[in-house]
């Protein structure tokens, strides 16, 4: 297992997180045995960074994982949660107030039977809650010891850089790190979101790094998902996100690419994530130990830059404007210097 160091911390973690949506999932996951079993299997491969949330299973997650790790060394661990989403009736039990937060990383602890989380992140935005008070809650819990470090999922680049400078201006503390879908499929965030983090110094964790098992190669030849698999089940989101000609034709590469390797898809598709080093870790999910130990083969595995690039070319994204007007502008503005400076941003 190989590690990197999340954003501009000094926190070291392994380039494949755990993720735990799967845990206590009656519909497409695995119970007590199988989790525990999981989490044994990664812990033993070197993986120190496991995510979960308190929306997942309704909390059941966060409490299989805490029975998961009695016994553990606690401080080898990275352990991540998440709140923002409804965690009862009444009306402040969800985004982002002071009042939330408070009682929502309270409830995760307890949960988990933990002391204290390592990466605590904000699941998404919340148009009601000034950013300030967001921020300043997030700094007071890692005042008191509840939380080392803070992160976000699912915001605009716009608001992780309003979120990073209210940080700032109020002495608090900046996302290390963002959490959003990306694969070679859904790869809108390279347009904003990642360009962002990267200005900001954060690391991306990337959220359904397998398009939700689509580049396993496990649905090929079907024009459709099965209605009992889980794309089938969750069909009115997945359809849309992920089936479509240029998709399914994109796993036909990812499953040749692998056969050509002697690799399995999903480590050529979670490789190809880990070549760029903005990228952190992927978050790999599992109902099995052999799922997991598929995945955990991409902890080491670096795909060569040739086979990267024809997984990329396979569906190109079309980054649109400013980039294609930068194009046409930059090299005659620009280029007149004998090398890049080194304090020379990484543009789209």
């Amino acid at each position: 297992m190989k590690y990197r160091y999340l954003g501009r911390s000094g926190l070291l973690v392994s380039r494949i997180c755990l993720g735990t949506m799967t845990f206590g999932n009656k519909e497409w996951g695995c119970d007590q045995s199988a989790s525990t079993a999981i989490v044994d299997a990664f812990i033993d491969a070197g993986g120190n960074f496991i995510d979960t949330a308190d929306l997942y299973s309704g909390g059941v997650s966060e409490e299989m994982l805490g029975r998961a790790l009695v016994g553990k060394k606690r401080d080898d661990l990275v352990i991540a949660t998440k709140c923002w989403f409804p965690t009862g009736d009444t009306p402040n039990a969800r985004g982002l107030s002071r009042k939330h937060i408070f009682e929502a990383v309270d409830a995760s602890l307890k949960r988990m039977g933990l002391d204290y989380v390592d990466l605590y992140q904000i699941h998404g935005p919340d148009p009601y809650t000034p950013i300030a008070e967001t921020m300043k809650a997030l700094a007071d819990l890692v005042r008191t010891g509840r939380v080392r470090y803070v992160g976000c999922s699912n915001l605009y680049g716009w608001q992780i850089v309003q979120a990073n400078m209210t940080a700032d201006a109020i002495g608090g503390e900046r996302f290390i790190s963002a959490q959003h879908l990306y694969n070679l499929v859904r790869r809108d965030i390279e347009r904003e979101i990642l360009p962002a983090c990267d200005d900001q110094g954060m690391g991306m964790i990337c959220w359904s790094p397998l398009a939700s098992g689509l580049l396993t190669g496990k649905y090929r030849g079907q024009s459709e998902p099965d209605p009992q698999s889980r794309h089938g089940k969750n069909a009115k989101a997945y359809l849309s996100r992920y089936w479509w000609d240029e998709a399914l034709k994109l796993v036909d590469t990812v499953v040749e690419v692998a056969d050509e390797l002697g690799k399995s898809p999903t480590q050529v598709a979670l490789a190809w994530l880990l070549g760029d080093d903005r990228v952190t870790a992927p978050i790999v999910g599992a109902r099995s130990v052999d799922q997991i130990t598929d995945s955990l083969g991409a902890g080491d595995f670096d795909l060569a830059p040739e086979a990267r690039d024809r997984l990329t070319e396979a569906m190109p994204l079309q980054l649109g404007y400013p980039k294609e007007w930068m194009e046409g502008t930059f090299p005659g503005t620009f280029t007149h210097a004998e090398v890049e400076p080194r304090h020379a941003q990484r543009l789209p």
